[in-house]
């Protein structure tokens, strides 16, 4: 495959960066996708200053203009889906059926957006006082920094993105390094939709200079963050001192709990999905399998046999179903953990080895652990294909095991008890819940975030990422 330039994108024009970088296939090291540009902080607060002048005339633009932009673009993005799939599975290591899933999703998001930028409400109260009419509306921040993981490449830039165009706010978005070919593609889509120069800025590069210059900036209203846990509070703390609205999305160590009344086949395929699929490299997936003691071991045992039989390849291969591990710096993350569960005395099922292909690639076999819940791989978040799984003694137990986590995005349960069920749904610490169903699996038109060190600010994606695209304002009047 040829080799391309990917360039950052500031007021409306393609620009060169300061220095330069490569983006490899993970499935196959000896294929470069492209070479990108990265800039540096004053690159970055030139797309600062164009977003800032921009943002006024976007957000006085019509809805219908903003619509007609984000549906031209989520278009786009699905008419396109096989040749972005390709992209994505070949940069970041998802499998193709994976990545054009995704592709699709991030068009549907832009879509989703297009409407409801036809739908910015507002109210009409009366006032306590005669004569006086009360109108609250919604308006836009001003100019949004968006900071995106590598994880999903098109879909979390997308519900980020999207949001805030609709609600008229200026964009100025770094990817992260790993995936800036995807990010490219974005950006190129996005420069064709005829936005006015400045509205949105592609600006490329590391933390260190591209990010930090979002924190500090002035002129930068709000911060969408997704990422690790370390460099969210940085973003908090940086944000926080100068009163820029901030929304963080960090991770998660996602429980799925499983009864003795489970379908059990269905129970281990829901766990396999929500554990190992996109290998393991997603916030939502279910690290932690909390089993009753009744089916333990017969859970255990098919999901190991399960486990053992997944393919390992290359992500454009049409058998693989788990892709590599994204870069040289997760493997070797992964591989720690893999140790420090055998040093800590969780007993090792299955995997965890540094497997070969036919082509050079970041690939390891899926882990399987047993733990206790003092075990560090069953108590931080390793992001890679490795689960660990813990008997309960009774559902009351596998509650307080699924909330013993200082995190609390999402969690899920298998059972066939509807009062469990019930319950579960309602005493679980977490932004989301899922019922027979993996962890990792949400539609992209209802609200997304967690709770305690998972996230922070208002939700986001559906409607409720109003709440923080936009300021509200109540107007008063006397007549």
């Amino acid at each position: 495959m040829s080799q391309q330039t990917f360039k950052n994108y500031i007021n409306g024009r393609w620009e060169n960066g300061v220095t330069t970088g490569i983006s490899e296939n993970p499935s196959d090291l000896s294929d470069v996708v492209g070479e990108y540009s990265r800039a540096d902080a004053s690159q970055t607060q030139s797309a600062i200053r164009a977003a800032a002048d921009a943002r006024s005339a976007w957000g006085q633009s019509t809805p219908q203009r903003r619509a007609d932009a984000l549906d031209q673009i989520g278009s786009e993005i699905i008419a396109r889906k096989d040749e972005l799939g390709e992209l994505l599975a070949r940069e970041e290591g998802k499998t193709l059926p994976e990545a054009i899933g995704e592709t699709v999703r991030a068009g549907n998001i832009f879509k989703f957006f297009a409407g409801e930028a036809l739908r910015i409400g507002g109210e009409k109260v009366a006032s306590v006082r005669p004569g006086v009419d009360v109108e609250m509306s919604r308006e836009p921040v001003g100019v949004v920094g968006i900071i995106a993981p590598w994880n999903f490449p098109l879909a979390i830039p997308a519900w980020k993105i999207a949001p805030a165009l609709a609600y008229g706010n200026a964009v100025v978005f770094k990817p992260a390094e790993i995936v800036t070919a995807c990010a490219w593609s974005l950006a190129e889509i996005i420069s064709r939709a005829n936005l006015p120069a400045g509205v949105f800025n592609l600006v490329m590069g590391s933390g260190r200079q591209v990010g930090q210059a979002l924190l500090d900036s002035t002129l930068v209203d709000a911060v969408s963050f997704t990422g690790s846990v370390g460099v969210g509070e940085q973003v908090l703390k940086a944000t926080a001192a100068r009163r820029a609205k901030v929304q963080l999305e960090m991770g998660g160590k996602n429980p799925l709990v499983v009864l003795n009344d489970a379908d059990l086949e269905q129970a281990v395929e829901v766990a396999v999905q929500g554990s190992y699929f996109s290998t393991g490299q997603r916030c939502t997936a279910s690290s932690r399998l909390i089993v009753e003691a009744g089916v333990h071991d017969a859970f255990v045992s098919r999901l190991r046999d399960r486990v053992k039989a997944l393919r390992v390849g290359h992500a454009l291969k049409r058998e693989t179903e788990i892709g590599p591990v994204v870069s040289s710096d997760q493997l070797a993350q992964n591989l720690s953990y893999v140790e420090l569960g055998r040093t800590e005395g969780a007993e090792h099922i299955w995997g965890g080895d540094v497997i070969e292909r036919d082509t050079r690639g970041h690939y390891m076999s899926p882990a399987l652990f047993l733990a206790q819940p003092q075990h560090r791989i069953a108590r931080e978040e390793i992001f890679g294909p490795v689960a660990a799984v813990l008997r309960a003694d009774d559902y009351e137990h596998a509650l307080a095991l699924a909330n013993d986590t200082p995190f609390g995005l999402c969690a899920g349960i298998c059972t066939t008890s509807l009062k469990r069920a019930t319950h579960f749904k309602r005493h679980a610490q977490v932004g989301m819940v899922m019922v027979n169903l993996p962890t990792a699996g949400v539609d992209y038109h209802v609200p997304f975030g967690g709770r305690k060190g998972s996230s922070y600010g208002p939700r986001e994606q559906g409607r409720y990422a109003a709440e923080f695209y936009t300021t509200v304002k109540t107007a008063y009047t006397f007549a």
